[in-house]
């Protein structure tokens, strides 16, 4: 498989980006790492005409503590660079947890945190190559009418498979987006859309520019759990998030994320409510595991069962709670 035909624009500064978005409206696509893009482009999925390289754009990088604030970090730091360094593996262990469990170091070298947020959704159906989709008569995702996973329906199932969002919604991250003429600072959780094919809350002609993590997370105690067929380079097919904030041994505040199971990805509702002021045992572990699993939404978007997937949600969301503990 060739990549399609299209003009390299480099942009040096954000304003430049920008501009060349609105300029390019509709026909063009944003790399970073390039680690999700360039396989898809491959299998046409994606055929635009321009490719913005935001790679020259220094700004972007860097990971910045920010006394009384929190942590800054800039969406084109790689995976690599979250996954070292002090302070996230310190006062952030669950976004560590999570980040060392992308695909490979390999491609952790290359990919970065803001392409991890906006990655594109998954399926079965949808991550083939052209000879594959013409044959099968494409899907609801790209150039078809038909969902081949719900039939007959009009929603696109395919599933959100990043690793690092449900962690940084447990740490309550929010991001930075910049468009033309304006800048937006938003919850994580407002971005997403429960939509395999609209995804999320940014327009053709905006980027995320920062994550930022509040200090008032920081310190606690995490873990994230992963389902997948190899023990690398895999996306995700299951994946859960767990923070606690601790105190003599008493849980007093906590958030639950999953991730791979739904076309976005999903705080635990209520999860909060059933660990503060407890001592976490099997037993609650296990309860917040049956909530996980209720939310789990899975369908026939990858090589495994939906129900074992659903079952392997419900598992790991109680080892996630309890090795918050341990």
């Amino acid at each position: 498989m060739s990549l399609p035909n299209f003009q390299l624009l480099r942009p040096t500064t954000l304003e430049d980006a920008v501009a060349l978005m609105a300029k390019h409206d509709g026909d063009l696509k944003v790399i970073a790492g390039g680690t999700d893009l360039l396989p898809s482009m491959k299998q046409k999925l994606f055929t635009p005409s321009h490719v913005l390289d935001l790679r020259g754009i220094g700004e972007l990088r860097g990971i910045r503590n920010v006394p009384g604030s929190g942590l800054q970090i800039g969406a084109l730091t790689t995976l690599t660079e979250v996954e070292h360094s002090p302070i996230i593996r310190k006062d952030y262990r669950v976004l560590h947890e999570a980040v060392k469990t992308v695909a490979s170091p390999v491609l952790r070298n290359m990919g970065t945190l803001g392409g991890n947020l906006c990655l594109d959704t998954r399926c079965l159906w949808y991550n083939q190559s052209l000879l594959w989709r013409k044959s099968c008569g494409f899907c609801l995702k790209k150039d078809g009418n038909l969902c081949h996973v719900a039939p007959g329906g009009s929603f696109c199932w395919a599933a959100f498979s990043g690793d690092t969002p449900p962690a940084l919604l447990c740490l309550g991250a929010e991001i930075e987006i910049l468009g033309p003429g304006s800048v937006r600072r938003i919850p994580l959780s407002e971005f997403y859309v429960n939509d395999g094919i609209v995804r999320l809350h940014l327009s053709p002609s905006e980027i995320v520019t920062r994550v930022y993590l509040p200090e008032g997370t920081a310190g606690w105690s995490g873990s994230y759990q992963k389902l997948r067929i190899r023990g690398s380079i895999d996306y995700p097919l299951a994946g859960v998030a767990a923070a606690l904030k601790m105190k003599s041994g008493r849980v007093e505040d906590a958030r639950v994320a999953i991730t791979a199971v739904n076309p976005a990805p999903y705080l635990i509702k209520d999860a909060d409510a059933q660990l503060i002021g407890m001592a976490p045992g099997e037993e609650i572990a296990e309860k917040i595991g049956e909530m996980a699993a209720r939310t789990a939404k899975p369908l026939t978007t990858s090589a495994l069962t939906p129900e074992y997937r659903r079952e392997m949600v419900k598992v790991y969301t109680k080892r996630a709670v309890l090795a918050c503990v341990n």
